[in-house]
């Protein structure tokens, strides 16, 4: 067996036991990050299958942890909102949007979309193996390799692009970032790019927050006071976040 199917087994195996310390954090409440930590595992996994397609299980996995992250956004989103209100004072309005957490974790903790997910993590390694016994898995390095790359080269194509998206952008950062982070040994962004990286990546969700946020103050009048605020951190972190790209598209291309 090849050196990286290994690697992806070994991976697949840490990241199911991190889901599984991460349900049962979320059964018995035990700490208010335990639905930003079940999310962050099942980003990485994903990051992990992403360059795995057409091997067996894969497309399985993928809809699996597609359908618990549908789940689990809306609730993180409000977890968010919660802890911006009561940080700016507006106390009643974040305990509003925290009312009910240790009954929202526990469904997410009972849910039939983590169970699906355990369900088939816990056959995987076992379909992985039985591909690379047929044939499946042969160049698997070389293949993922090829995948990443083409990540990269759509990210460098859309910041070349001066009417870019930057909701597009942020997508695609996130692709390369946590790809490279779940196959280190390929080498495709060094610390200072992965650096630029995490800070484009969080200049935008800066941005992309303010934008959440505003769209919500049509609907709930709670969070009119707020209003003036946000529109003024929206503006700041365009700013910034235009200058942070400009300078990953210049590292990007030097790649």
């Amino acid at each position: 067996m090849s050196a990286m199917l290994d690697h992806v087994v070994a991976q697949v195996l840490a990241l199911q036991v991190g889901l599984l310390a991460c349900r049962e954090r979320l059964g018995a409440d035990t700490d208010s990050e335990a639905l930003h930590a079940l999310r962050t595992t099942l980003r990485r996994l994903r990051s992990l299958l992403r360059p795995l397609r057409g091997l067996p299980g894969v497309e399985q996995l993928e809809g699996a942890a597609r359908a618990l992250g549908t789940l689990t956004t809306p609730l993180r989103d409000r977890e968010v909102l919660a802890a911006q209100l009561i940080g700016r004072g507006h106390v009643q309005a974040g305990e509003r949007r925290q009312a009910g957490r240790a009954r929202t974790f526990a469904d997410v903790a009972a849910s039939p979309q983590l169970a699906r997910v355990l369900a088939i993590l816990d056959a995987f390694p076992l379909f992985l193996r039985a591909a690379a016994r047929e044939g499946l898995a042969r160049r698997l390095a070389k293949r993922i390799d090829q995948r990443l790359e083409k990540q990269w080269r759509k990210l460098g194509k859309a910041l070349d692009d001066p009417a870019h998206d930057r909701h597009r952008l942020r997508l695609l950062i996130k692709r390369v970032r946590y790809g490279d982070e779940a196959y280190p040994q390929l080498d495709h962004a060094g610390r200072k790019l992965q650096r630029l990286l995490k800070k484009a990546q969080g200049d935008l969700g800066d941005w992309h927050d303010r934008v959440q946020w505003l769209l919500q103050v049509r609907e709930y009048s709670d969070l009119a006071g707020c209003k003036v605020a946000w529109e003024h951190e929206l503006h700041a972190a365009q700013g910034k976040a235009d200058v942070t790209l400009e300078a990953l598209r210049k590292a990007v291309a030097r790649r």
